[in-house]
């Protein structure tokens, strides 16, 4: 089960992170391998949204539950697709240079084969995915 726990200090407030990390439908702009997204529902602060992850001749489509605790926290719980269980979080606390990150993902695929895949390349694509969110913020708010 890849789990992958990261800290960072960015120059931004928390408000504007949190809607950062909270607007899944904008995910397929700018990070990798989020191919399609769509809000199925909504209600207040829960929503449930699908992802389209592709990569090479791989595609999957996984539904999840997305609480917003505004404005520092985003829980991510998996409800449907290929994995046997996937846990997110994104908490955001002020921090006097900014805001500081704390980012976890814990999953598993029922797949063996995608499971063999992703796990050689897991810490690189989740490191590679936290900074394309920051890499949006400088995009949005500037350096």
């Amino acid at each position: 089960m890849p789990t992958h726990a990261e800290q960072r200090v960015l120059p931004y407030t928390p408000e504007q992170l949190f809607e950062l990390v909270a607007d899944v439908a904008r995910y397929p702009e700018f990070l990798p391998w989020c191919v399609a997204s769509r809000i199925r529902s909504r209600d207040g602060d829960v929503f449930f949204a699908d992802l389209v992850i592709g990569f090479k001749m791989v595609r999957e489509r996984f539904t999840s539950k997305v609480t917003l605790t505004r404005p520092d926290r985003v829980d991510v719980t998996y409800t449907e697709g290929p994995f046997k269980h996937l846990n997110n979080h994104w908490n955001f606390k002020p921090h006097p240079n900014g805001t500081e990150i704390d980012f976890y993902v814990d999953f598993e695929f029922r797949s063996k084969l995608l499971q063999t895949m992703i796990g050689a390349l897991f810490n690189e694509a989740v490191k590679l995915m936290v900074s394309a969110f920051e890499k949006r913020a400088r995009q949005l708010y500037g350096p």
